[in-house]
């Protein structure tokens, strides 16, 4: 019986490496960022997938800031990098944002929507 369990096992690892695909966001905007006058301040990030099913055209990154929720636009010349610009008040010293990506992946028996969301940053505005 311990044979044939054992047999199962080695079988089904390499079944549930291969299922593992990660998905990730790396925040590349610095912690702090000195006041400007345009009010609007640069946020970058990285989205990486391993997931080979995922529709490349489909993917649209945002920004959240609050209730609010900015576009993001490809990186020039860069793959998987993204950047828009985020308006902070003159009144705010500082705000806590995260990224969203939205995209869909080829499924059975069509395409299927997902998102992944980045932990919470903040952005400090220094005089």
């Amino acid at each position: 019986m311990t044979k044939y369990i054992r047999h199962l096992i080695l079988c089904a690892f390499p079944l549930l490496l291969v299922g593992c695909a990660t998905n990730s966001i790396t925040n590349l905007t610095p912690g702090q960022q000195p006041r400007n006058e345009t009010g609007l301040y640069p946020v970058e990030a990285v989205w990486k997938s391993s997931q080979k099913s995922v529709v490349t055209e489909s993917i649209k990154p945002y920004v959240v800031v609050g209730l609010e929720a900015y576009p993001m636009r490809p990186t020039p010349l860069l793959q998987n990098r993204w950047e828009t610009l985020v308006p902070i008040p003159l009144d705010k010293s500082h705000i806590y944002y995260q990224f969203k990506f939205d995209y869909e992946y080829k499924g059975m028996p069509a395409r299927r929507s997902d998102s992944l969301l980045s932990p919470e940053y903040r952005l400090d505005i220094t005089n």
